[in-house]
C-alpha cells in the first residue's frame, strides 16, 4: 500500500495528517522561519536557506521575504527567477518556475486542492496537481494560479487575475477567470 507521501506525489487522494508529512512540514516551516527573519545584508545565508528548502535553485535567484510554502522540496526555481514579497506556494505537488520568470508580490501558486464530496473533505482528504510557470513569464501582483495549471514561456498574467486554465506561451491574459487578451510581440 502506498504511503500518504507517495499518494500526494502521484496526485492521488491522501490524508495530510500523516507523521511523515507532519515532520516534513515542520522541517520546511523552520527553514522558512529562518529565511523570513534573515537579513537582507546576508544574501549568502538566504541562498543557503533556499537551497536547503527547495528542490533546485538556479543562479541569480531572488525570493523576497516574507515567503511561505508547505514543503519546499517540490519547488524548482530556474536561473534569474524573481519572487517578490508575500508570495505563497502551496506545494503539495510540484511547482516549476522557468528561467527568467518574475512572480509579483502576493502571488499564490496553489497546487493543493480538496475533493468536492463533503464526506471526503470531512475525512481529511486532499490532493495536488503540478503548476508550471514558463521561462520569462511574468505573474503580476496578487495573481492566483489554481492547481494543475501551465503558464507558457513569455506569457504575462495581469495583476489580480485568477488563472483557472492553461495559458499558452507569448500572450497577455488577465481577469477572473484569466482570459487571453492578445498575443505579445
Amino acid at each position: 500500500m502506498a504511503t500518504a507521501k507517495e499518494k500526494m506525489l502521484a496526485g492521488e487522494l491522501y490524508i495530510a495528517d500523516d507523521p511523515q508529512l507532519n515532520s516534513e512540514r515542520l522541517e520546511a516551516a523552520l527553514i522558512v522561519e529562518k529565511y523570513n527573519s534573515s537579513s537582507a545584508a546576508d544574501p549568502g545565508l538566504r541562498r543557503l536557506l533556499l537551497e536547503e528548502l527547495c528542490d533546485s535553485v538556479g543562479h541569480s535567484v531572488e525570493v523576497r521575504p516574507p515567503f511561505s510554502c508547505v514543503y519546499g522540496k517540490r519547488i524548482s526555481l530556474g536561473d534569474r527567477v524573481f519572487v517578490n514579497f508575500g508570495c505563497v506556494f502551496l506545494d503539495m505537488s510540484y511547482i516549476d518556475i522557468g528561467n527568467g520568470a518574475w512572480v509579483g508580490p502576493g502571488v499564490q501558486l496553489l497546487t493543493g486542492t480538496h475533493p468536492l464530496d463533503p464526506q471526503l473533505r470531512k475525512a481529511g482528504y486532499e490532493y495536488g496537481q503540478k503548476i508550471t510557470v514558463g521561462a520569462d513569464a511574468w505573474l503580476g501582483g496578487g495573481v492566483i494560479v489554481m492547481p494543475g495549471i501551465t503558464i507558457g514561456d513569455g506569457a504575462v498574467i495581469g495583476a489580480g487575475s485568477v488563472v483557472t486554465k492553461d495559458v499558452p506561451p507569448g500572450v497577455l491574459a488577465y481577469g477572473n477567470p484569466a482570459r487571453v487578451v492578445r498575443t505579445l510581440p
